[in-house]
Protein backbone atom coordinates (compact mmCIF):
# COMPACT_ATOMS: atom_id res chain seq x y z
CA UNK A 1 0.00 0.00 0.00
CA UNK A 2 2.69 2.64 0.18
CA UNK A 3 3.08 2.83 -3.49
CA UNK A 4 -0.45 3.96 -4.01
CA UNK A 5 -0.45 7.65 -5.44
CA UNK A 6 -3.39 9.16 -4.10
CA UNK A 7 -5.72 11.72 -6.22
CA UNK A 8 -5.66 14.91 -4.60
CA UNK A 9 -7.83 15.18 -1.88
CA UNK A 10 -8.25 11.71 -1.62
CA UNK A 11 -7.71 9.69 2.09
CA UNK A 12 -5.89 6.53 3.34
CA UNK A 13 -6.23 6.22 7.20
CA UNK A 14 -5.21 2.92 8.72
CA UNK A 15 -8.25 1.78 11.35
CA UNK A 16 -7.27 -0.17 14.58
CA UNK A 17 -9.08 -3.85 15.22
CA UNK A 18 -9.18 -4.56 19.03
CA UNK A 19 -8.95 -8.41 19.61
CA UNK A 20 -10.90 -9.44 22.05
CA UNK A 21 -11.61 -12.91 23.44
CA UNK A 22 -15.66 -13.28 22.28
CA UNK A 23 -14.74 -10.86 19.48
CA UNK A 24 -13.12 -7.91 18.01
CA UNK A 25 -13.84 -4.25 17.83
CA UNK A 26 -13.34 -2.63 14.21
CA UNK A 27 -12.98 0.91 14.22
CA UNK A 28 -14.87 2.77 11.73
CA UNK A 29 -14.86 7.00 12.12
CA UNK A 30 -14.87 9.07 14.75
CA UNK A 31 -16.14 12.75 14.96
CA UNK A 32 -12.60 13.99 16.06
CA UNK A 33 -11.01 12.33 12.97
CA UNK A 34 -9.48 14.58 10.27
CA UNK A 35 -11.82 13.36 7.51
CA UNK A 36 -14.81 13.59 9.73
CA UNK A 37 -16.74 16.02 7.27
CA UNK A 38 -20.35 15.81 9.39
CA UNK A 39 -22.84 13.04 9.28
CA UNK A 40 -25.50 12.70 6.79
CA UNK A 41 -26.17 8.75 7.10
CA UNK A 42 -24.37 5.30 6.98
CA UNK A 43 -25.11 2.12 5.32
CA UNK A 44 -23.82 -1.04 4.16
CA UNK A 45 -23.42 -2.22 0.39
CA UNK A 46 -22.45 -5.67 -0.87
CA UNK A 47 -20.77 -6.37 -3.80
CA UNK A 48 -20.30 -9.60 -5.54
CA UNK A 49 -17.02 -11.46 -6.77
CA UNK A 50 -15.85 -9.77 -9.98
CA UNK A 51 -18.94 -7.75 -10.56
CA UNK A 52 -17.95 -3.47 -10.41
CA UNK A 53 -20.29 -0.64 -9.53
CA UNK A 54 -19.69 2.48 -10.70
CA UNK A 55 -18.74 5.14 -12.10
CA UNK A 56 -20.35 7.65 -9.66
CA UNK A 57 -19.40 11.61 -8.65
CA UNK A 58 -21.03 13.10 -5.81
CA UNK A 59 -21.44 16.93 -6.01
CA UNK A 60 -21.50 17.76 -2.47
CA UNK A 61 -20.91 14.55 -0.38
CA UNK A 62 -18.03 13.26 1.04
CA UNK A 63 -17.48 9.06 1.36
CA UNK A 64 -15.86 7.61 4.21
CA UNK A 65 -15.35 3.94 2.91
CA UNK A 66 -14.44 0.67 5.16
CA UNK A 67 -14.26 -2.33 4.13
CA UNK A 68 -15.25 -5.00 7.08
CA UNK A 69 -15.85 -7.85 5.08
CA UNK A 70 -14.15 -9.23 1.92
CA UNK A 71 -12.01 -7.11 -0.46
CA UNK A 72 -13.27 -4.43 -2.85
CA UNK A 73 -11.34 -2.35 -4.72
CA UNK A 74 -11.85 1.26 -5.56
CA UNK A 75 -11.02 3.22 -8.28
CA UNK A 76 -10.27 6.91 -8.35
CA UNK A 77 -10.70 9.12 -11.19
CA UNK A 78 -10.12 13.08 -10.95
CA UNK A 79 -11.26 15.39 -13.69
CA UNK A 80 -11.17 18.35 -11.35
CA UNK A 81 -10.25 21.35 -13.65
CA UNK A 82 -8.15 22.94 -11.52
CA UNK A 83 -6.51 19.52 -9.49
CA UNK A 84 -3.12 18.77 -9.53
CA UNK A 85 -3.89 15.82 -10.20
CA UNK A 86 -6.27 15.97 -12.81
CA UNK A 87 -6.32 13.32 -14.95
CA UNK A 88 -5.20 11.03 -12.67
CA UNK A 89 -6.45 7.50 -11.29
CA UNK A 90 -5.55 5.95 -8.19
CA UNK A 91 -6.39 2.44 -7.68
CA UNK A 92 -6.77 1.08 -3.83
CA UNK A 93 -8.03 -2.50 -2.48
CA UNK A 94 -9.45 -2.73 1.15
CA UNK A 95 -10.13 -5.79 3.11
CA UNK A 96 -9.99 -6.93 6.78
CA UNK A 97 -6.34 -7.81 5.98
CA UNK A 98 -6.01 -4.03 4.68
CA UNK A 99 -8.00 -2.26 6.97
CA UNK A 100 -8.20 1.19 6.37
CA UNK A 101 -11.19 4.36 5.94
CA UNK A 102 -10.58 5.76 2.04
CA UNK A 103 -12.33 9.52 2.35
CA UNK A 104 -13.39 10.44 -0.99
CA UNK A 105 -14.14 14.31 -1.65
CA UNK A 106 -16.69 15.26 -3.48
CA UNK A 107 -16.00 15.52 -7.67
CA UNK A 108 -13.87 12.62 -7.50
CA UNK A 109 -15.43 9.82 -10.29
CA UNK A 110 -15.06 6.20 -8.26
CA UNK A 111 -16.21 2.63 -9.07
CA UNK A 112 -15.92 -0.56 -7.16
CA UNK A 113 -15.35 -4.24 -7.79
CA UNK A 114 -15.81 -6.81 -5.45
CA UNK A 115 -12.46 -8.66 -4.84
CA UNK A 116 -12.99 -11.18 -2.32
CA UNK A 117 -14.22 -14.66 -3.62
CA UNK A 118 -17.04 -14.72 -0.96
CA UNK A 119 -19.60 -11.28 0.61
CA UNK A 120 -17.24 -8.35 0.08
CA UNK A 121 -19.21 -5.81 1.95
CA UNK A 122 -18.19 -1.93 2.73
CA UNK A 123 -20.02 0.84 5.57
CA UNK A 124 -19.98 4.51 3.88
CA UNK A 125 -20.34 6.85 6.27
CA UNK A 126 -21.37 9.42 4.36
CA UNK A 127 -21.35 13.63 4.90
CA UNK A 128 -25.09 14.11 3.89
CA UNK A 129 -28.24 11.79 3.67
CA UNK A 130 -28.70 9.79 0.53
CA UNK A 131 -30.08 12.93 -2.40
CA UNK A 132 -30.72 11.61 -5.62
CA UNK A 133 -29.87 14.97 -7.53
CA UNK A 134 -26.82 15.39 -5.85
CA UNK A 135 -24.54 12.51 -7.70
CA UNK A 136 -23.91 11.94 -11.08
CA UNK A 137 -23.85 8.26 -12.82
CA UNK A 138 -21.36 7.42 -16.02
CA UNK A 139 -21.68 3.97 -17.87
CA UNK A 140 -18.57 1.99 -16.78
CA UNK A 141 -16.92 2.31 -20.63
CA UNK A 142 -17.61 5.90 -20.64
CA UNK A 143 -14.76 7.47 -23.00
CA UNK A 144 -14.56 10.09 -20.01
CA UNK A 145 -13.22 8.23 -17.83
CA UNK A 146 -9.40 6.36 -19.12
CA UNK A 147 -9.71 3.14 -17.19
CA UNK A 148 -11.41 -0.18 -18.49
CA UNK A 149 -8.54 -2.94 -16.44
CA UNK A 150 -11.53 -4.28 -14.51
Amino acid sequence: MDNIKLIDGLQLSPLRVIPGELGDVYHGLKATDVSFQGFGEAYFSTVHCKAVKGWKMHTRMVLNLIVPVGAIRFVCFDNREDSPTRNKLSDITLSVQNYQRLTVPPLIWMAFQGVGSELNMLLNVASLPHDPGESISLPLNSPEIPFSKW
